[in-house]
């Protein structure tokens, strides 16, 4: 039997490791970094985030909130009637991005008369709740949507650019970011988009 004495002693006990610790830390360490590459992958291929401008798409969206938007959904199919589609006017990659609602697909006729939108001839049913048009600009004249072009409309219809305007015009498909699904911010309105 030794006797431990004052001073040095260069005997030290071997500490015991455990093997199902470190076998748990490298499975928590492996799930952390997967989740983060899926994040990744999620946000570079399917989605990211954009700031509404401005008061054009009232009330569905206000100035300042933030939407997520999914740029997916258009490499598989086309923007319907309805939708809520983000993109850059004319593809002008300094431009801020435009969050408008497809009103006429390719091939459909747009006509406004008398403060209302007319599509194929045919008064538009509209999803959302409007007011009466003021001003039809370009749209006061029948215009024919070319092939791969759509032709949008703000919400706020008397307070929006949107292809009424000489600046903006149908909008072609090659330009359109994406689809806005949600929205995350404020989040008092979080929530799916249609």
């Amino acid at each position: 039997m030794r006797r431990r004495t004052a001073g040095l002693s260069f005997y030290r006990e071997k500490k015991k490791i455990n093997i199902g610790l470190l076998k748990e830390i490298a499975v928590w360490i492996v799930e952390i970094l997967l989740t983060i590459a899926a994040a990744i992958i999620m946000v570079s291929f399917f989605g990211f985030r954009v700031s509404v401008i401005g008061p054009s798409m009232s009330p569905t969206l206000e100035n300042g909130e933030k939407v997520l938007v999914n740029r997916f959904v258009y490499k598989l199919f086309d923007p319907k009637q309805n939708d809520l589609i983000v993109f850059q006017p004319n593809g002008n990659e300094k431009s801020h991005y435009y969050v408008k609602r497809v009103i006429a697909l390719p091939g459909d006729t747009v006509q406004i008369k008398d403060g209302k939108v007319y599509v194929n001839g045919e008064l538009l049913a509209e999803s959302v709740e409007t007011e009466k048009i003021e001003n039809a600009m370009m749209a006061e004249n029948e215009i024919v949507v070319g092939e791969d072009e759509y032709f949008v409309l703000g919400d706020n219809r008397n307070n929006s650019e949107d292809s009424r305007y000489a600046s903006i015009g149908n909008v072609k498909k090659d330009h359109i970011t994406g689809e806005a699904w949600m929205v995350v911010y404020p989040f008092d309105r979080i929530g799916l988009l249609k």
